[in-house]
């Protein structure tokens, strides 16, 4: 007879455990050819200048290797929730505000609209938080040209629903059915754990997440999330 599955709680301990001593490891590594690099700060051969791209690579994917750590960390705890009534207004209205600066620079349009009447959601603030910069950040990505960024909440039976809509360059037909497939991504500096993780979050809200796309038109994500009303019998996982 097999074992019975860990709790959540369990196994994001252990992976908690597992990627903290991962990082620091890492964090030796990258330390020893940080100051390797400092050893050929000025290269006086091809040899060397060829030594010191290499350690500077190798200081990359060292890097690399920590941010993929971090997220798989998120992705582990994505199911352990402490959650609180909380105006998903607020949320998002934090967010614009820190994305603001950096989208105007891109040629990129924040805008929200929110119904007059959104009720407060029971939400871990600080995993929905990530799970929705996840959504901003692909969705800026995503217009490399500027754009729009609009996202518009409204109240659906007992949901708060979320809308997400870019303008960008859509996802191809093929790639849609994947985006919330774990380690799947066509960026070259993605882990593939962004859509993954807000997606997880979500269903341990006791929500969902779904996409639309059409290349050269943008890309839609609806999020539900129960109404605090309907929240409180869901489970925290």
């Amino acid at each position: 007879m097999s074992e019975p599955a860990a709790p959540a709680a369990e196994l994001a301990e252990l992976a908690g455990g597992f990627i903290h001593d991962i990082k620091n490891r890492l964090g030796t590594l990258s330390l020893n050819l940080q100051l390797l690099a400092e050893d050929f700060e000025t290269p006086q051969s091809p040899r060397e200048r060829k030594a010191l791209d290499r350690v500077n690579r190798l200081h990359g994917e060292c890097q690399k290797l920590t941010d993929l750590a971090n997220d798989f960390l998120r992705f582990a705890r994505a199911q352990v929730l402490q959650r609180r009534p909380t105006d998903v207004g607020d949320v998002v209205t934090r967010l614009i505000d820190f994305l603001t600066p950096t989208a105007k620079q891109r040629g990129i349009e924040l805008v929200w609209y929110p119904a007059a009447d959104l009720p407060p959601v029971e939400l871990d603030r600080d995993q929905f938080e990530q799970a929705l910069l996840n959504l901003l950040l692909n969705a800026e990505q995503a217009m490399p040209e500027g754009g729009t960024l609009t996202l518009t909440g409204r109240s659906d039976g007992p949901w708060v629903a979320l809308d997400v809509i870019d303008t960008g360059c859509g996802i191809a037909a093929d790639v849609l059915p994947h985006v919330f497939t774990p380690f799947r991504t066509t960026k070259k500096s993605g882990t593939g754990l962004g859509l993954p993780t807000a997606q997880k979050v979500i269903a341990a809200h006791g929500g969902t997440i779904e996409v639309q796309s059409e290349p050269g038109r943008g890309t839609k994500f609806t999020i539900r999330l129960p109404a605090a009303r309907a929240a409180m019998g869901v489970s925290a996982g």
